[in-house]
């Protein structure tokens, strides 16, 4: 995926106080980043941030932390906060490559990972930058606590089976799933949508939803 450069936007997020510029040197320390010791919930691949600071603000007992690998994508994000009036303080940004997460989470620092709409990436020859690859749910594996989750909403069908197939292979367990998760009463329930779910939603496409985790 290609996408086009903005003029300053690495300079408005390094400025930025919700942005950690430095992550790798927040390794085993997220509990003195945010000044507490409540559990922390990344969502890799955050967009334009609305799903993640919606989650912040309904709960504030809750650290999140969202991981976005593009300037462009991730100035909206910055420019999101900026916009809000009192925005909550349990959530900070990163702009990195989520196949770096163990070199900035230790083992059992993240309770649950949020994969949110990813990019499908297509190509059989890609399958491997698909966030639900085997290569990242081996990231997700040595960062997550046991028996923790991952939880990940698309409404790409073919990446969705895909995911299911490696979650299987990886001895992954499913714990649910659902083809069309807005009519799934159990598993919608106090779900928070993005700007993709919202827009495929109002197009009439099914949203896929997954929760996995590993022994």
């Amino acid at each position: 995926m290609r996408l086009r450069n903005i003029t300053g936007a690495q300079e408005i997020i390094q400025k930025c106080g919700y942005v950690i510029n430095n992550p790798e040197a927040a390794k085993g320390h997220w509990s003195q980043i945010f000044g507490n010791e409540n559990p922390v919930h990344i969502e890799v691949g955050m967009g334009k941030g609305r799903f993640l600071i919606d989650m912040a603000q309904t709960h504030a007992r809750i650290n999140y932390i969202g991981i976005e690998m593009y300037d462009s994508v991730l100035l909206r994000a910055v420019q999101r906060v900026t916009s809000l009036e009192n925005p909550p303080g349990n959530f900070r940004f990163i702009r990195m490559d989520a196949k770096a997460l163990t070199n900035v989470f230790e083992k059992g620092e993240i309770e649950k990972i949020y994969l949110n709409f990813s990019d499908p990436w297509p190509k059989d020859r890609h399958a491997k930058r698909r966030l639900t690859s085997r290569q990242f749910l081996e990231c997700y594996r040595q960062t997550l606590l046991p028996k923790q989750t991952v939880e990940f909403k698309t409404d790409n069908k073919d990446l969705f089976l895909f995911s299911l197939q490696e979650i299987k292979e990886c001895h992954w367990i499913l714990d649910a799933c659902t083809s069309d998760l807005h009519e799934d009463e159990t598993m919608n329930r106090g779900n928070i949508m993005t700007e993709y779910e919202e827009k495929f939603s109002l197009e009439g496409n099914p949203i896929f939803k997954l929760i996995a985790h590993y022994e």
